[in-house]
């Protein structure tokens, strides 16, 4: 399923599209965790910008 999903993103308005990664502390444990999506090229920034 991940490869038709890449695959999907690079042709056609795919190219509008990233998938950004994003390292989330836990207030209550203190544990790290991944935050993953696939946001428009224009909106990076907002989502590294937003607090969790």
């Amino acid at each position: 399923m991940a490869k038709k999903t890449v695959a999907t993103l690079k042709t056609g308005s795919g190219k509008d599209f990233t998938k950004v990664i994003k390292m989330v502390k836990s207030p209550k444990s203190g544990e790290y965790a991944f935050r993953e999506e696939v946001v428009h090229n224009d909106h990076v920034k907002d989502f590294f910008n937003k607090k969790d």
